[in-house]
C-alpha cells in the first residue's frame, strides 16, 4: 500500500465557510430592512459599529506582536530600515499616481454639472475637518504621551513606533531576548485565537451596519450623484485590476486574481463594515500565511494603512472635481496640478484621523481652495457608498504592496505561495496564525 502524501490526508472541516455565507446572508437581509423599515434601521447602527469597534480593540496588540517578533528576530537593523524606506517609496509613488487618475477620470466625467448644491451640512463638515492636522502636528503625534497610552489609545503610528523601539531593543539584546521574544509569540497566538472569536460576530455587525446606511440614505442621494458613483467604482476597478495588476505582475510575476481571490472574505469583511481596519489584523496572518517575511509584513502592512491609501486618493481628486464644477467654479489644469501636489501632502497629514476621507476632502479644501467647501456637504449623502470603494482599494493596494516588497526584498517564499493559491496548504481560520512558524528567507538561507 503507498503512503498517502500530506496533501491526501483528511483536513478539518472549515466551520468559518457557514460563518462567511452568513455575513452574505446578513449583508441582503440589511438591505432588505433599511428599505422596508428605515426608522427601524437606523437605529441598528450600534450593532456595526460595535462589531468594528471589537476589531479595533485588537488591532494595537496584533501590530505589536508581528512587528516586534518580525524586527526582534532580525539579526540585522539595517535590513528593517531598508524595508521601511523601500515601502515609503512605493508607498509615494503610487498615491501620486492614484490622484492623478482621479484627476484624469474626473476631466473625462465632468460630475457636478448643472447641479444646485444645498449647504445646509457645511457646519457638519467644518466639524470633521477639525479632526485632522497639519505635518508637525502629525509627526509629533506618532509620540506617545507614555510607552502603554500607544495601546490604550488605539493610534497604529504609536503602536508602530514603541514596537519598532521594542524590535531593536531586543536585537541589541542578543541571546538574553530570545526568552521574551518567545514570550511575545505566545501572545500573539493568544491574541488571534480572540480575534477569531470574535470573528464569530461579523453577521450581526455586517446587518446592523448595511441596514443603518439603506435606512438613513435610501436611493434619493443616488440618483443625483450617480455619475461620480459610478465613476469612482469603475475607475477603482480599473486600477485595482489593470494598474495594480501590472505593477504586481510586473514586479513579483504574482496574478492579481490570484491574490484577491486568497483574500476574498477580507473584501467581504470590508464590503459588510466599510472599514478596511475590520480586515487589517486577517491581512497581517494571510500574507505571513503566504509566504512573506515577518519582519516585510510587520512594517509594509501598518505602515501601508497609513500611507498607502490608493483609494482615498482617487476620492480626494475625483470629489473635488466634483464640487469644483457643481458650484460652477471648475478648476483650471494649473490649479487642478496645484491641487494635485496639496493632496500628496493632505492625504499623508490624516492619516489615522477617523473618516480620514472626507476630513482631509474638507480640511485640503478649506487650506487650499476655501471658497470650495460650502459644496461638501453635498457629498456627505453618499460618502458612506464612496467609503465602500475606498476601504477596498486601500486595501487590495497594501496586500499587493507587501507582496512585491516581500519579493524586492527576497522575502517572499514563492513556493508556499504556490501552494497557497493551489489550495494545497489552506489558511487556519480557527487561529490565524501557523502554528509551525516557518522560517524567514534569510534563516534558511544560512542553514
Amino acid at each position: 500500500m503507498p503512503t498517502p502524501t500530506p496533501d491526501a490526508a483528511p483536513r478539518r472541516r472549515d466551520k468559518t465557510h457557514y460563518l462567511y455565507l452568513a455575513v452574505i446572508v446578513a449583508v441582503l437581509l440589511g438591505i432588505l430592512v433599511g428599505f422596508l423599515f428605515p426608522g427601524f434601521a437606523k437605529g441598528l447602527k450600534p450593532l456595526g459599529d460595535g462589531f468594528v469597534n471589537l476589531i479595533k480593540m485588537m488591532i494595537s496588540p496584533i501590530i505589536f506582536c508581528t512587528i516586534v517578533i518580525g524586527v526582534g528576530s532580525v539579526a540585522k537593523a539595517a535590513k528593517v530600515g531598508k524595508v521601511g524606506i523601500m515601502a515609503l517609496v512605493y508607498f509615494i509613488v503610487m498615491s501620486t499616481f492614484a490622484l492623478a487618475i482621479g484627476l484624469v477620470v474626473g476631466n473625462l466625467l465632468h460630475p457636478g454639472e448643472g447641479l444646485h448644491l444645498n449647504p445646509a451640512d457645511v457646519k457638519s463638515v467644518q466639524k470633521s475637518a477639525t479632526g485632522s492636522e497639519g505635518p508637525v502636528d502629525f509627526l509629533l503625534h506618532i509620540i506617545p504621551k507614555t510607552f502603554v497610552s500607544a495601546f490604550t489609545e488605539g493610534q497604529v503610528l504609536q503602536t508602530l513606533l514603541v514596537a519598532l523601539l521594542v524590535g531593536f531593543a531586543l536585537q541589541k539584546l542578543g541571546p538574553k531576548g530570545a526568552p521574551i521574544l518567545r514570550g511575545v509569540e505566545h501572545i500573539q497566538r493568544l491574541v488571534f485565537r480572540v480575534l477569531a472569536m470574535i470573528m464569530w460576530a461579523a453577521p450581526i455587525g455586517a446587518f446592523g451596519a448595511i441596514a443603518a446606511v439603506v435606512g438613513a440614505t435610501g436611493w434619493a442621494a443616488l440618483k443625483s450623484l450617480a455619475v461620480i458613483m459610478i465613476g469612482f467604482y469603475a475607475t477603482c476597478l480599473v486600477f485595482v485590476f489593470v494598474i495594480l495588476g501590472l505593477v504586481l505582475w510586473l514586479g513579483a510575476r504574482v496574478n492579481i486574481w490570484h491574490l484577491l481571490r486568497y483574500l476574498g472574505r477580507e473584501f467581504l469583511l470590508i464590503l459588510s463594515t466599510s472599514s478596511s481596519e475590520s480586515a487589517l489584523p486577517r491581512l497581517i496572518a494571510k500574507m505571513e500565511h503566504l509566504g512573506v517575511g515577518k519582519s516585510v509584513v510587520g512594517i509594509t502592512v501598518p505602515t501601508g494603512y497609513s500611507f498607502n491609501l490608493d483609494g482615498t486618493a482617487i476620492y480626494l481628486t475625483m470629489a473635488t472635481l466634483f464640487i469644483a464644477a457643481a458650484q460652477d467654479e471648475p478648476l483650471s489644469i494649473g490649479a487642478q496640478i496645484g491641487l494635485l501636489v496639496f493632496m500628496i501632502i493632505a492625504s499623508k497629514g490624516a492619516a489615522g484621523v477617523s473618516g480620514s476621507g472626507i476630513a482631509t476632502l474638507a480640511s485640503g479644501l478649506q487650506s487650499h481652495r476655501p471658497e470650495l467647501v460650502n459644496g461638501v456637504g453635498f457629498i456627505l449623502g453618499i460618502d458612506r457608498f464612496m467609503s465602500e470603494a475606498r476601504a477596498l482599494t486601500n486595501f487590495a493596494g497594501n496586500a499587493v504592496a507587501t507582496v512585491l516588497i516581500g519579493n524586492w526584498t527576497k522575502e517572499f517564499d514563492r513556493d508556499q505561495a504556490e501552494r497557497v493559491f493551489a489550495g494545497t496548504a489552506p489558511f487556519d481560520e480557527a487561529t490565524l496564525i501557523d502554528e509551525e512558524r516557518q522560517p524567514e528567507p534569510e534563516e534558511v538561507a544560512a542553514k
